[in-house]
């Protein structure tokens, strides 16, 4: 089939699909992407000196502005096969610092859509953190703050790692909150790091239960790369998760990446096993069914193949910035994640 038949058919298809017995509807894209280590050249701290020209990752202006260049696309893309447009709201995580975010916004593939930034440095021991870009003209922020994850070993000493963000503000009309996430990694085991994921979820659920003690119906998304799958403690036993929408009450919380995970699907692969890290999770006042609002649609995988490793051992895996200590020239170690939100025009 040719190119301009097979735009033909997507056309047709998308019309049916947002289009019911004269019923229209707006789309709007929610995503999340972890960028795998985006730092500049400029060494700030002893945690980024491996990361500049001289050091063990031999990072490059030339490097960095390939690696911008190509986050810039990979994030214009994430669901634009429905919308026709970049996200109009994505969360990113493993940030250096303000100044990535700019020159990633200012790209000229990005540009256009005129992306606010919404950043805090944390006290994370790798000099990483989480942010939000959000479409101007779509989302307005009214207020956004850190939430520091405070842990501690067994001795007493504090494990220094990402705050999470919470951005509450107006989605085309709406109020929405907004909490980006990168929990503690499984470095020394999943076992033994595990209790400082749950408290990550603990945390995590202080948040969400103080914006519903204040509105019992608010809408609130959470998402991150969360260093578990959609079944560990700190989802089901903590956040206490929800796989199915039947019977769901208010304040429950959604996750429709556990389907995805059921299925083997994931975003990350270590040692020959998929993980769905990388999740969006939302309160159930998105999935009522009465349109005037956003509801949520569906959610998905941003995995498409030039994103793969294309071979060797690692084929099929997410073609990453460095494999084995060398440079590979690939975007990052994750695939983003997303969700569609729609809302009937009247």
């Amino acid at each position: 089939m040719t190119k301009p038949a097979l735009l033909l058919l997507f056309a047709a298809t998308f019309s049916l699909q947002m289009v019911s017995a004269q019923k229209k509807y707006t789309v709007k894209t929610i995503a999340f992407y972890n960028a795998e280590n985006l730092f500049d050249t400029i060494q700030s701290s002893d945690s980024d000196a491996d990361r500049t020209p001289s050091g063990a990752y031999k990072w490059t202006s030339r490097r960095y502005a390939d690696k911008i260049s190509k986050l810039a696309r990979v994030i214009s893309e994430i669901g634009a096969e429905v919308t026709g447009t970049a996200p109009d709201v994505i969360g990113l995580a493993e940030i250096e610092n303000g100044n990535v975010l700019h020159d990633l916004v200012s790209n000229s593939t990005l540009s256009r859509y005129d992306y606010g930034i919404i950043h805090f440095d944390s006290p994370d021991h790798r000099g990483i953190d989480v942010a939000l870009l959000y479409r101007k003209k779509i989302f307005t922020p009214i207020s956004f703050s850190n939430v520091p994850l405070k842990i501690y070993t067994e001795e007493g000493y504090r494990i220094y790692t990402r705050d999470q963000l919470l951005v509450s503000g107006i989605l085309d009309g709406e109020p929405v909150h907004l909490i980006v996430n990168h929990w503690p990694s499984r470095y020394g085991g999943e076992k033994k790091s595990r209790p400082n994921r749950i408290a990550a979820a603990e945390l995590n659920k202080k948040i969400i239960d103080s914006l519903l003690t204040v509105n019992p119906s608010a809408k609130i998304i959470s998402m991150g790369d969360l260093n578990d799958d959609p079944a560990d403690p700190s989802l089901k036993r903590i956040l206490k998760t929800r796989t199915r929408k039947a019977g769901i009450k208010d304040g429950e919380l959604f996750n429709p990446m556990e389907k995805m995970a059921q299925k083997g699907l994931g975003t990350l692969a270590h040692r020959d096993q998929w993980h769905l890290f990388d999740q969006i999770f939302f309160t159930a006042e998105f999935l009522k069914k009465d349109k005037s609002s956003y509801r949520y649609w569906k959610a998905g995988i941003y995995n498409k193949r030039y994103l793969l490793t294309p071979t060797g051992p690692y084929k099929g895996y997410p073609l990453r910035s460095y494999a084995n200590g060398r440079y590979s020239g690939g975007y990052s170690d994750h695939f983003p994640v997303y969700i569609y939100l729609v809302k009937q025009i009247p």
